[in-house]
């Protein structure tokens, strides 16, 4: 399947600290908050949404390719993602400019507080799908420059591209009107528990209301496994248990990698969850969003340790 991935492109600066943010924060103070933590670690990781889901879609044997725009230190990152499988040639190098980093604080608990500095991924309003001499199958238009996550979704609708939004971090940032805009038409809608509730407050619409405008919708809820909402049914699935917790950054795009790898293949839902959920925890088994690594006969065989999958993982191996 011809799979475009639009999104942020980035370095993360991942740092622990060692408490916990809750212990930290005074409610009747929160007016004129300054907090400062003191972290134990830091490390740099490749990270940004669309090459951490194409990196899964890579270790599940798949050929994504990601539209973006990237900056001036870019060369051995785009290397790398060649050497595992991932098509780069959509990546357009902005002269003079940074990629995107991250910089995010993981507590005790593994809550997080980020920020992100868009860099290079301000100019992806100067790319467009309708240039791409292939139509694609699927579109992910994940978080990304405002302007060009608008300009996207409307170019799938426009060419009648099935797409999935997934605004995730840009949830905070877009206005209930830009996220029903854009919800309108997608084939899929992935979200996480926080920020399908924030939807729901800045929109005004309910859940029967979002399964108007979307065919699938799919909420990640952490511990609690994930939930997808299709034809009328509801689906839960479970995780898949960790050997080790060390860093949950990453863990959801991972999650979609995995489901899309099984949407590729024509499997339903509940068997695109299953495979999402794996996916998921080998990402939050190591640290950075693409410091995990196993083959595809380890995947399935863990897989079957978990669930049924009858026999259809087979495919992948062949």
């Amino acid at each position: 399947m011809n799979i475009v991935l639009t999104g942020s492109v980035a370095f993360d600066y991942l740092m622990t600290f060692p408490g916990y943010f809750k212990e930290q924060i005074l409610p009747e103070r929160l007016a004129s908050i300054s907090l400062s933590f003191l972290v134990d670690s830091m490390s740099r990781q490749r990270g940004g949404t669309a090459p951490n889901i194409a990196y899964t879609l890579a270790l599940l044997k798949q050929r994504p390719r990601i539209m973006a725009t990237v900056g001036q230190d870019f060369g051995e990152y785009r290397q790398f993602l060649e050497s595992v499988g991932v098509d780069t040639s959509l990546m357009e190098t902005i002269p003079g400019e940074f990629t995107a980093s991250f910089f995010a604080t993981t507590d005790r608990a593994n809550a997080q507080i980020a920020s992100f500095y868009p860099g290079a991924m301000a100019h992806a309003a100067r790319q467009s799908l309708l240039a791409l001499s292939e139509k694609p199958d699927l579109v992910v238009v994940s978080p990304n420059d405002p302007t060009a996550m608008k300009n996207f979704a409307a170019e799938c609708r426009r060419a009648g591209i099935p797409y999935l939004y997934d605004p995730s971090q840009q949830v905070l940032r877009l206005e209930g009107h830009e996220l029903a805009r854009d919800m309108e038409g997608a084939h899929f809608l992935f979200v996480n528990d926080y920020e399908y509730g924030l939807i729901c407050k800045k929109t005004g619409l309910d859940l029967a209301q979002i399964l108007q405008r979307v065919d699938v919708l799919v909420i990640t809820r952490g511990e609690q496994g994930a939930c997808i909402y299709a034809n009328e049914q509801e689906i839960c699935t479970p995780i898949a248990p960790a050997r080790q917790v060390v860093d949950p950054t990453g863990v959801g795009d991972a999650f979609r990698g995995g489901f899309l790898t099984g949407y590729a293949q024509g499997w339903d839902n509940k068997l695109c969850g299953e495979m999402g959920a794996l996916a998921a925890t080998y990402c939050l088994e190591q640290l950075g969003p693409q410091g995990h690594h196993y083959t595809l006969p380890e995947f399935v065989a863990r897989f079957r340790e978990y669930f049924d999958d009858a026999q259809k993982l087979d495919l992948l191996l062949k």
